[in-house]
């Protein structure tokens, strides 16, 4: 009897070691996974990867009263929509963009329009007493018009080497940077938007007739 409860004792035993060694295997290979989506995390939010997903291939057009921006970047890049993508056209499923990139930035009377054909669909926000607020701002813009000024600008970077808004182009592109920019009648016709953090007070969406 002492033999039997002796055998089942030490069973027991090294099953919880076994249980307690799975386990902790099972804690080391999930820290690779949680170190990556941290990762990827942090680097959205530094705007790292801004420019870095597929693009539907529809334009939308973007227009506000008037930007302020601390930190300014510009630089040219491709944005790539997804295979056989039926917004492809002639185009290889590329475009040709302007991103620009803005640290902090406010706008006011903000508007976001999409043709759908034969409606828009419409955001508003930023027509009150509060400004529309973005971090880690970025833009691929296929036009852009307005009344610009910028403090302290330097025109004709590398764009790999870019350092007010965190986010980098691709090596021996032409780019330009600049501690402040402000931008009055602000309009732009963009294939992307991101940001960290994107504040709408305000915000109304809706379909109309018309767009921005």
């Amino acid at each position: 009897m002492a033999s039997e409860e002796t055998e089942r004792t030490g069973a027991a035993v090294d099953g919880g070691r076994r249980g307690r060694v799975r386990l902790r295997r099972a804690a080391v290979m999930a820290v690779p996974a949680a170190a990556v989506v941290a990762g990827l995390a942090l680097l959205t939010a530094q705007g790292a990867l801004g420019v870095q997903f597929f693009i539907s291939g529809m334009p939308f057009t973007v227009t506000a009263t008037e930007l302020d921006g601390t930190g300014f970047e510009q630089f040219g890049d491709l944005d790539n929509m997804i295979e056989d993508s039926p917004n492809s056209g002639d185009t290889g499923g590329q475009v040709l963009v302007i991103t620009s990139a803005i640290k902090e930035a406010k706008l006011t009377k903000l508007c976001q329009s999409v043709d759908l054909g034969g409606t828009n669909l419409l955001i508003t926000a930023g027509g009150g007493s509060r400004k529309v607020e973005a971090a880690d701002l970025t833009t691929d813009s296929t036009e852009l018009s307005g009344d610009a000024a910028f403090r302290n600008i330097e025109i004709g970077n590398d764009a790999s080497t870019l350092t007010k808004a965190g986010v980098k182009g691709k090596p021996g592109v032409f780019s330009q940077q600049a501690d402040h920019v402000h931008i009055d009648h602000l309009r732009q016709t963009n294939y992307a938007t991101t940001a960290a953090v994107f504040k709408l007070p305000g915000l109304k969406l809706r379909f109309s007739g018309t767009g921005c």
